[in-house]
């Protein structure tokens, strides 16, 4: 697949096949991917990928929790700053309404944030998650380090015919996660990615993007 074929087509499938991705496969991505770039070479990520019966396990575990309305585990780091202005407020907000239209929770639901964390917590159906950790010891330059990581892995992932979804909700249970793959307190979990091939039937979403003039700037061109 040409790159930007790769790239254009990449996005956060919410809806995947039970379809097993081979073993060979996620060996073949995640070997290319440690091409990723990576300030002064530390390669600062530890990824578990979890499948089949412990990944069935960890599901039932934590969207047992979301079911319950557990607020989830303390946050070792903010997901968004506390207060968002514009224009990044109003491009979260759109793409929250998409996303969640799409997939029949409505804005004004009460039970919407436990039915919100029960699809999370579901993988919504991606037979494979990688969880990806970091030493704590590290800087904000090795996480910056850990997001160029997962997006070459999201690309390979769709040279391969496979979709995926970056999640941030699985730190939520990050207490759960790391049982359930044995992390030792020296590690901090970044974010999950499930992946798989999509669900046929589902009308794909894609979430609008702002125009490169609004966050581009030239110069000395």
């Amino acid at each position: 697949m040409d790159v930007y074929d790769a790239v254009d087509s990449r996005r956060a499938v919410r809806a995947f096949s039970d379809k097993p991705v081979p073993r060979e496969v996620l060996e073949r991505v995640l070997t290319a991917a440690t091409r990723a770039p990576s300030s002064g070479n530390l390669q600062p990520w530890h990824v578990y990928v979890v499948t089949g019966e412990p990944l069935a396990e960890l599901k039932e575990r934590a969207t047992a929790r979301a079911l319950a309305g557990d607020p989830g585990d303390e946050r070792e780091y903010p997901m968004y700053p506390a207060v968002l202005a514009s224009p990044y407020r109003d491009r979260f907000s759109a793409a929250a309404a998409q996303r969640y239209e799409a997939l029949g929770i409505e804005r004004d639901a009460q039970d919407r944030p436990r039915r919100i964390a029960a699809l999370n917590s579901e993988a919504f159906g991606a037979p494979v998650v990688l969880f990806c950790y970091l030493d704590r010891r590290m800087g904000p330059g090795q996480w910056a380090d850990a997001g160029m990581y997962l997006q070459t892995v999201m690309l390979l992932l769709r040279a391969e015919g496979l979709h995926s979804c970056p999640q941030v909700m699985w730190t939520m249970y990050r207490e759960t996660v790391s049982e359930a793959v044995g992390a030792d307190d020296g590690l901090v979990l970044l974010c999950g990615v499930s992946l798989g091939f999509e669900k046929e039937g589902v009308p794909p979403l894609r979430t609008g993007r702002a125009e490169m003039k609004e966050t581009v700037t030239f110069l000395g061109i």
